[in-house]
């Protein structure tokens, strides 16, 4: 009797579980940008990161209209990924105000390459981001140090990346950064790159890293310019990583909350 009525519960259990699926994550993809340089990579992110929420069972919604960004609408979604955003993405104080809201209340942001170039005159948003871009040298081939091996985003790259992109220069980091890639500074080849960054940084200047900040969690990479890269696929694992990392799901990776 009593082995039926363990089978029973079981069962019940199961259908329980099967009619009510928990419910997918939903993120939102951002990519508004205002007056000034847009990025043409911008619709080979967007079906990139469609790819990276099939393949990791989540709902991507995509939108580069301000009005989505109200404290109603963005409690939908478990992390918001700003690509290759540039310049003025908002319109108004409200919707700075829905950003930061939803950040206070423990939400996930993942922003790629130029999302650093955004919204400049905003001060928060730069200590949010965690950088603020500054200018960046010609597209070239350089060396990426690879600072956290065992991170989401970095696991399949070894000691070093050698990759072909933009070289973002940037300044006002935040000093809760956990910093996973750095630019071999000494591969770059740039005539300005004594005015900046010079020496400010030595050999290496930060390219990609994650902190938690006022409650939410948030990945950067500076990288991602060329079209070519949504899809490469250690480009893909890189940028996965990452957003799996502010999702929360490599909770267990507890190097990656430590803060330098």
């Amino acid at each position: 009797m009593k082995i039926k009525l363990l089978l029973l519960t079981v069962i019940f259990g199961l259908t329980t579980v099967f009619a009510n699926p928990p419910a997918k994550k939903r993120i939102l993809v951002y990519t508004k940008n205002g007056k000034g340089y847009v990025h043409k990579n911008i619709p080979f992110s967007v079906e990139a990161w469609k790819k990276i929420g099939e393949a990791n069972n989540l709902i991507v919604d995509v939108s580069d209209d301000p009005a989505v960004m109200t404290t109603e609408n963005l409690a939908k979604y478990s992390c918001l990924v700003f690509s290759n955003t540039c310049n003025d993405i908002f319109n108004t104080e409200e919707q700075k105000h829905a950003l930061v809201a939803y950040i206070h209340g423990g939400g996930a942001y993942v922003g790629v390459h130029s999302a650093s170039d955004s919204e400049k005159s905003w001060p928060w948003y730069a200590e949010m981001v965690g950088g603020k871009f500054k200018r960046h040298p010609a597209f070239q081939s350089f060396e990426i140090k690879v600072i956290d091996e065992k991170h989401p985003s970095t696991l399949m790259l070894g000691k070093k990346w050698i990759k072909e992109d933009e070289c973002y220069y940037m300044n006002e980091f935040n000093p809760n950064n956990h910093v996973l890639l750095a630019a071999d500074m000494r591969t770059i080849k740039d005539s300005e790159k004594e005015v900046y960054p010079g020496r400010t940084f030595g050999d290496y200047l930060p390219l990609a890293w994650c902190h938690e900040f006022e409650g939410g969690r948030v990945f950067y990479t500076a990288l991602g310019h060329d079209s070519k890269d949504y899809v490469n696929p250690v480009f893909i694992q890189h940028l996965t990583g990452g957003l799996l990392w502010a999702l929360g799901e490599n909770s267990k990776e507890s190097h990656s909350k430590k803060k330098n």
